[in-house]
């Protein structure tokens, strides 16, 4: 088992990729602690997993999502920053409000994660793995979606600047940019026949991706397999961006 007595957090774990990525991750024989704004009871994981209520936009609770991982398993080898929404509005449109919800959880939550994870791990010299989710649109455009947009591409910066920063201490950071997953979140792009068919065209390989795509990814960038890999963003994105 790839991480077998590690200790991982992922926050925006109650469902979607999410869930997917802390599934496998106890497969892969890692505690994990399942962090979301919704609560979900996670009781058929056994001591295998704790579930703490975060709100990943409140820089409080989300030193609080550490302090409850150190206080239960004593540190923390691994952090997912997934916790995100998905925003539709464009640049003549979207008010201020749709503009800071979307930065305040996409962007601002995953510095929130990463910086107190990274601080536990340098406390305890723990050489870990920070994975932030960002996206394909994180470096491409798509019409209506300019918040979202600038909250995954400026997760970018912060895997790359953050690498720099966090290398001297062995702790690595990358991100994972999903092209279009099949989740909850693009159900209406999946029941939508017409925008489905586009996006399948869109995709060179002419179809959506799975959450288990991504959670191997995850897997990877966990793991010691990814021990001298960090400020990269992997693209799991079906070919989209190599057009």
């Amino acid at each position: 088992m790839k991480l077998e007595n590690k200790i991982a957090i992922i926050t925006g774990s109650a469902s979607g990729i999410g869930r997917a990525i802390a599934e496998k991750f106890i497969g892969e024989g890692a505690k994990v602690v399942f962090s979301d704004i919704n609560e979900i009871d996670i009781s058929q994981f056994g001591d295998n997993a704790i579930f703490v209520k975060c709100n990943v936009s409140k820089s409080d609770e989300v030193d609080n999502l550490i302090k409850s991982c150190l206080d239960k398993f004593g540190r923390v080898d691994i952090m997912v920053n997934d916790a995100g929404i998905g925003t539709m509005g464009d640049i003549l449109t979207s008010s201020d409000e749709d503009w800071k919800k979307t930065i305040d959880i996409n962007l601002s939550g995953v510095f929130y994660g990463a910086r107190a994870a990274a601080r536990a791990m340098k406390e305890k010299g723990i050489q870990g793995s920070i994975i932030n989710m960002s996206s394909i649109l994180g470096s491409v455009g798509f019409k209506c979606t300019i918040a979202y947009c600038a909250a995954k591409g400026g997760i970018d910066q912060i895997t790359k600047a953050g690498s720099l920063d966090l290398a001297p201490l062995g702790i690595r950071i990358n991100s994972i940019a999903p092209g279009f997953i099949k989740t909850n979140m693009t159900k209406g792009l999946q029941d939508d026949e017409n925008y489905c068919s586009f996006i399948n065209s869109m995709t060179p390989m002419g179809h959506m991706g799975s959450v288990d795509d991504i959670a191997n990814a995850a897997v990877y960038l966990a793991s010691d397999d990814s021990k001298y890999v960090t400020g990269l963003t992997l693209y799991v994105d079906g070919g989209y961006r190599a057009q």
